[in-house]
């Protein structure tokens, strides 16, 4: 009969069965492989070393080198800026690899082929093909007394080997933490984007600046161009100089070399110009919210010059008009339901929490706006509620699934010493503080907002309680 899927007078499966048999059979091997990964060491408990990941990379033939690299790393805006040079690139016709961390909703995301999250057939022909090595490294190092590879470093060898399969013309890869020691540094990247270095991560990173600024300049490597973003310690741009000075690389600071000409708030995003390292780039819409995303687009602009032309080529203008009014950066800043407005942000310390707090307050107008916040034990709580404070008119406090997460109660306290017992309310599951915090927006008829934020996790889980799972 016309249309059947049923099984012919062969009885073999038509093309329908077969393909449903072949994607039942990837969904369910796709979830044992990221069963194996999450069993490993997850990604902030790891022992800093390039050696393992090195290991493998030699035994693979060394993909990573296959192609030109731009690497960036920073305490922020690390995804942002990774996201609007991948959109430059792409805009330009060249086929991209992306390298991000920590994902919203599937480990997939954290490796895209121009623009798209890996396919979980490609995800996992890069994984057969690593992990017979990862194999041989974990027995080496265990025998040694050391670690399997963690979680994150077999992550890093599944995406470089698949850039290598796809090919890619370039890999823009975000580092996971640091830099000189990052499992990404096995690469050399042609290009260094060093995003607002700030106090983040101090148990592996140091607790100065300058020491945190120290172990991120060491993705700067010999004859690469370091393009920095404008730093709020001014010891960093030279700690970044004698890095560059030391390797034989070129240095280009936001502010002196590239930076901010004029801007202006705009429906949906905001307006800028800007003087990049080889020309000037006039009437950029950027459909993304506050100063830290126009800072992170000049950034990302000056990088793709660094990486095309050497910074001494001006892009094309309409170009670069072109990419920048795609721009998105899922879970930073992103409204994800309206009536009431529901923002998701993944600021998750202090610094995040600055540019969340000028970002609200130069784009968004809320007549009462109410947090939704769920911290991570080790992040600093006080500060990032600090931070917030004079933008909440009252905050919900919850926890995520996060076996991480800070409790509930404690989170409550620290909340109170801050914002005052009537302007606290402790709800501990996350779907009952969002429709709490809903609630409390349109308390008296006013039409207010919802802004979800305090780590990555508390973005994702609320992107997905509304519907917005799409990256």
């Amino acid at each position: 009969m016309a249309g059947s899927t049923n099984p012919g007078r062969s009885g073999r499966p038509d093309a329908a069965q077969r393909e449903a048999a072949h994607n039942l059979e990837v969904t369910k091997r796709m979830r044992e492989v990221e069963e194996a990964i999450l069993a490993r060491a997850p990604e902030h408990d790891l022992e800093p070393s390039l050696d393992r990941i090195a290991a493998v990379m030699e035994l693979l033939g060394d993909p990573q080198r296959g192609y030109p690299v731009i690497h960036l790393t920073g305490t922020n805006g690390k995804t942002s800026t990774t996201r609007l040079v991948e959109t430059l690139l792409l805009e330009m016709g060249l086929k991209t690899g992306r390298f991000t961390s920590p994902h919203l909703h599937s480990m997939r995301e954290r490796i895209a082929l121009s623009g798209q999250p890996i396919s979980a057939e490609k995800f996992l022909a890069a994984y057969d093909e690593v992990i017979p090595f990862i194999e041989m490294v974990d027995a080496r190092s265990v025998a040694d007394g050391g670690p399997r590879m963690t979680y994150f470093e077999v992550l890093v060898a599944v995406a470089y080997a698949a850039f290598a399969d796809a090919p890619v013309d370039v890999a823009v890869v975000e580092v996971g933490m640091g830099g000189r020691w990052d499992a990404t540094n096995v690469a050399d990247g042609s290009v260094a984007v060093v995003t607002p270095v700030d106090l983040d991560h101090q148990h592996f990173l140091g607790d100065t600046v300058e020491l945190i600024a120290t172990e991120k300049s060491g993705i700067i490597k010999e004859g690469a161009i370091a393009v920095s973003a404008l730093q709020p310690h001014a010891e960093v741009v030279e700690i970044l100089r004698e890095r560059a000075l030391e390797v034989g690389a070129r240095l280009a600071v936001e502010g002196v070399d590239f930076g901010f000409k004029a801007s202006d708030v705009a429906v949906g995003g905001q307006q800028f110009s800007m003087q990049g390292l080889a020309g000037d780039y006039d009437d950029l819409f950027l459909p993304l919210f506050g100063p830290h995303q126009m800072q992170n687009a000049m950034t990302a602009v000056a990088a793709v010059e660094a990486f095309v032309g050497g910074g001494e080529t001006r892009l094309d203008p309409d170009v670069v008009r072109s990419a920048l009014a795609k721009a998105a950066s899922p879970g930073r800043l992103e409204v994800v339901r309206r009536s009431p407005t529901v923002v998701v942000d993944a600021a998750h310390n202090p610094a995040g929490a600055v540019a969340l707090r000028q970002a609200l307050e130069q784009s968004f107008n809320f007549a009462r706006l109410v947090g939704v916040i769920a911290i991570l034990k080790d992040k600093d709580a006080t500060e990032i509620l600090e931070v917030l404070e004079p933008v909440l008119d009252h905050v919900v406090v919850s926890r995520t699934t996060s076996p991480r997460a800070m409790d509930p109660d404690d989170l409550g306290e620290v909340a109170v010493d801050i914002f005052g017992e009537g302007r606290v309310t402790v709800v501990r599951n996350l779907p009952d503080a969002l429709d709490t915090a809903a609630g409390l927006a349109d308390e008296g008829g006013v039409s207010g907002g919802v802004l979800a934020t305090g780590s990555v996790t508390t973005a994702a889980e609320v992107r997905m309680l509304l519907g917005t799972t799409e990256v």
